[in-house]
């Protein structure tokens, strides 16, 4: 029996001992094989000592578990998992998770991020879902628009931006610390997480251009003391450049690569010319062009499909004189609507004949995506008393600072001009007649001034013309916004109720640039059934509209008698008159009263 222990014993001897020398033959195989593959990269990356301790970690780490490399031996039974990582490819761990490649050019200088989620700018740790069991390793770490733009440019709208503050505050953080880090989202938040992975931060050596509004630009400056500190160097972009034959062959050469990019049918030279009149028109300057592209590249589109309908080999003027009229009736809805009540009789405008004390206003609606004139009567009312120019507007809570501003210059023109050397002693009340919403801005400062004058003088106004124009408080005529609107307004209400060739529209002179009007328009003024005046003062639009020579002062300031302001003076003095004596009876009687006795009248 002891011989059968022995002889068991050396046998276990033996066993363990060739087990040992396989053990080393093995190991001596494998670090044979495994240096023969991992030395030629050790060699390559020396001068890179991360790359050659992660190289090193790997020819151990293979070394160590050479049994993983073999063949895994088909179960017998059932499958019996020990965890929730158990059953996934042991070789994963030797696995490079490659976060940007930049081996091929596949990197660009300049990345744009459209959604700068805190996940699509800085990268996300993702996780896998293994037997109802939450898990992640580091070949699941994936970059952001961030990492692909390390060492490059990344543009970001910061319109955008607001929307993530989280993605804010890592921005800040990433230019100032130089350093890149990809982090659970709980984390960002100090919320509590799981056990993860974590990613080691990496140098960032990129730049940041930031696109915005001038608002939003604003709201950051003002708000945010970092954002000064961070983006120092500002640039305005115009939306208007000027009109020259090099920028209108740019705007040709744009046009044709849309056409060949989308395989659009090609435009024609009337076309192409069309499409220029509305960079102009879209400026609202006739030396200038629009640079908002995505509208005009809209109308090409459009202006294509209406040419391949007609079976036209190329897109001609029609095609875009067309597209535009039907991109506006589209959105012209409210407009049809008003120019409906016109016809009615429901808002009430006069385009013929004449009235005291009246005159046609223009101003224009905008809702957005369109924007149309509307006349609007504008009436005057004087009486005795000492309270000045009322705009029943302001008194109403309808009307807003600039308009305000705008009756207040009004009657520093009438003190200026009229009240030299006397007291100014008026009662005027002007209004918006159905005017139903506020009222803003002083381009109705002269029609307002016309409006008054004429009901001082008691000239008529003629009501074939309407006027639009801002003023300083010398009687000097400024420029407006939105004149082509309010031309085409006024011109639709005239067509409407019956061109005459008496109707026009009074403008500032310098507006005279921006005129871009639609060819229907230009082409009843070249008939002579509509006009456009240009006027630099006051006095100019007030003769065009009472046919009264305004007059002008002497040295010792007095009018010639007949003329428009000579009128007003005579008028104002009456005024002034009739208040002296309405006092001097209120005094006589109140004399009487107190010493109980009646002062004869």
């Amino acid at each position: 029996m002891g011989e059968l222990r022995a002889a068991t014993k050396e046998a276990q001897g033996v066993e363990t001992a060739a087990t040992e020398s396989l053990a080393e033959l093995q190991h001596t195989i494998a670090t044979t094989v495994v240096e023969s593959l991992l030395d030629k990269l050790l060699t390559d990356n020396e001068t890179f000592p991360v790359v050659t301790q992660y190289l090193g970690e790997v020819r151990r780490s293979m070394i160590d578990h050479i049994d993983d490399f073999r063949p895994a031996p088909e179960p017998a039974g059932p499958m019996v998992f020990a965890g929730a990582r158990a059953g996934v490819d042991p070789m994963r761990k030797y696995a490079v998770n490659l976060l940007v490649d930049c081996s091929e050019d596949e990197c660009a200088s300049v990345v744009y991020e459209s959604n700068p989620t805190p996940q699509a700018l800085f990268g996300r740790i993702e996780k896998e879902a293994f037997f109802g069991a939450v898990s992640t390793d580091f070949t699941m770490i994936r970059p952001g628009s961030i990492h692909r733009a390390n060492g490059g440019y990344l543009v970001l709208d910061f319109d955008d931006m607001i929307q993530y503050p989280l993605s804010w505050n890592e921005l800040k953080r990433t230019i100032k610390t130089g350093m890149l880090a990809i982090e659970e989202l709980g984390e960002r938040l100090g919320t509590i997480e799981a056990k993860t992975v974590r990613a080691q931060p990496i140098p960032w050596t990129g730049k940041i251009i930031a696109v915005a509004r001038e608002s939003i630009y604003r709201a950051f400056y003002a708000l945010d003391p970092d954002f000064r500190e961070l983006f120092k160097v500002k640039a305005d972009f115009d939306m208007h450049i000027d009109r020259t034959d090099e920028h209108e062959q740019a705007y040709a050469g744009l046009i044709a690569a849309m056409t060949q990019r989308e395989e659009l049918l090609p435009l024609d030279k009337g076309a192409v010319a069309r499409i220029v009149d509305e960079g102009i028109r879209l400026a609202e300057d006739h030396n200038k062009l629009s640079v908002r592209f995505g509208e005009l590249t809209d109308i090409v589109r459009e202006a294509a499909h209406w040419a391949q309908e007609s079976g036209a080999s190329a897109v001609g003027q029609e095609h875009v004189v067309r597209t535009v009229r039907e991109r506006l009736q589209r959105v012209n809805l409210i407009e049809a609507h008003v120019r409906e009540s016109v016809d009615k009789g429901i808002i009430r405008v006069d385009t013929q004949g004449e009235a005291r004390g009246q005159v046609n206003g223009l101003s224009v609606v905008d809702l957005g995506d369109t924007a149309f004139g509307q006349p609007s009567r504008i009436t005057a009312t004087i009486g005795v008393g000492r309270e000045g120019v009322i705009d029943l507007q302001r008194q109403a809570k309808m009307s807003g600072p600039i308009h305000s501003k705008a009756v207040s210059t009004l009657q520093g023109f009438l003190v200026d001009r009229y009240a030299a050397s006397s007291p100014l002693t008026l009662t005027a009340r002007l209004s918006f007649e159905q005017s139903y919403g506020m009222v803003e801005g002083d381009s109705a400062t002269c029609a307002e001034t016309c409006a008054l004058l004429s009901r001082l003088a008691s000239a008529p106004l003629r009501q074939s013309l309407a006027i639009t124009g801002s003023m300083d408080q010398r009687g000097e005529v400024q420029a407006i916004g939105g004149v082509n609107q309010k031309i085409e307004g006024f011109y639709d209400v005239c067509r409407i109720k019956g061109l005459t060739g008496e109707q026009g529209v009074i403008i500032p002179a310098s507006n005279v640039q921006d005129l871009m009007l639609r060819e229907d328009v230009v082409q009843a003024v070249r008939d002579h059934r509509f006009a456009i005046h240009a006027v630099s003062e006051i006095d100019q639009a007030l003769e065009l509209l009472s046919g009264v020579a305004a007059g002008s002062p002497t040295r010792e300031g007095v009018y010639p008698p007949g003329s428009l302001n000579g009128r007003v003076v005579v008028r104002l003095a009456e005024i002034a008159k009739d208040l002296r004596d309405a006092g001097g009876r209120q005094g006589d009687s109140e004399a009487a009263a107190e010493y109980g006795e009646e002062m004869p009248r």
